[in-house]
């Protein structure tokens, strides 16, 4: 090992080696970027701002739109910047450091929607406990323990691999530090990270997953044994937007890691990649705001109100 030279940077390669491609992905990446950006924070704010939304499904919806910023923000700017760049590369250090906030995000995201199930499973299905089941306190404690596993999932992966001696090749076939992508550039032995890797991600991915479809199949059947249609409509109405989402980010992350291995690629990993981790941050606040009536109602109100308070300055200076 001591006749190896040490890597201290990675490259990579990204999704093209075309120059005019790649001028092509930076603008469109951008323009993503862009939108996910202003759609998660105008959630946020509708949500700050309105009192009507205070409720803890709400609540939730404003920390998932935190945690889809973070995840786009922990991969989408070095991306554009590599689209410009001639060299490509990112030092040992930036690339763990961006795996972190990869693992910790995405951990988070499928706990959090975790959280949201279980909120529409008590307000649909017990809903004359729901006030005192989920009040300031749970609420509070279940984003504690969702951003509590964030942390432990990434540190479980990242210390170990920071550990591990590179010493070339340094080409990573991904527009990002994905976690598998760098052990298998790894000098040492990796079978421990690997072990790691698969029982945090069985764990934590089963375990979320597991409480998700339990909420649901509660919440189908106590919306079947409703007897009005008008009455299965609301009730379906009220989880139909965490449903949808729920069903990309499992859908796109359950083909991705199952899927077998004679249909494996990398240009296959990386469209999936880019889907759960790029297009679904900026695919959430637009589903929530096109699905949800109470949130573009709120955004009405607040629309209305900044209006009436422009037309009124209008007016003073006029005066």
């Amino acid at each position: 090992m001591e006749n190896h030279t040490t890597v201290t940077e990675f490259i990579l390669l990204g999704l093209s080696s075309d120059p005019q491609l790649q001028f092509l992905l930076f603008f469109v990446f951008w323009v993503i970027y862009l939108i996910t950006l202003a759609a998660n924070a105008v959630i946020m704010l509708v949500i700050k701002a309105d009192s009507h939304l205070h409720t803890p499904m709400y609540f939730f919806l404003f920390y998932l739109s935190l945690i889809d910023i973070c995840y786009s923000s922990a991969i989408v700017p070095k991306m554009l910047v590599n689209f410009l760049a001639a060299h490509k590369t990112i030092s040992v250090n930036a690339c763990f450091t961006q795996m972190f906030f990869m693992l910790f995000s995405g951990s988070c995201e499928i706990s959090m929607l975790s959280a949201m199930a279980y909120d529409r499973y008590t307000a649909i299905c017990k809903p004359l406990h729901y006030a005192g089941t989920m009040n300031k306190r749970v609420c509070r404690q279940l984003v504690g323990a969702s951003w509590t596993m964030g942390v432990m999932h990434s540190l479980v992966n990242t210390v170990p691999v920071s550990k591990l001696h590179f010493c070339g090749p340094n080409e990573i076939e991904h527009f990002s530090c994905d976690l598998p992508h760098l052990l298998t550039l790894s000098c040492s032995r990796t079978f421990i990270n690997k072990i790691a890797l698969l029982f945090s991600a069985v764990i934590l991915g089963f375990g979320t997953f597991l409480l998700t479809l339990i909420s649901y199949i509660h919440i189908i059947f106590t919306i079947l044994r409703i007897r009005s249609a008008e009455g299965r409509r609301k009730a379906f109405s009220t989880c139909s937007s965490h449903l949808i989402v729920v069903g990309l980010l499992y859908g796109a992350g359950f083909f991705q890691y199952m899927k077998p291995s004679s249909i494996s690629s990398v240009t296959l990993d990386q469209v999936f990649s880019i889907q759960y981790s790029i297009l679904t941050p900026m695919v959430n606040p637009i589903i929530y705001s096109l699905k949800n009536e109470e949130v573009k109602t709120a955004l009405g109100r607040i629309f209305t109100k900044k209006k009436k308070c422009f037309s009124t300055d209008v007016n003073r200076v006029q005066l």
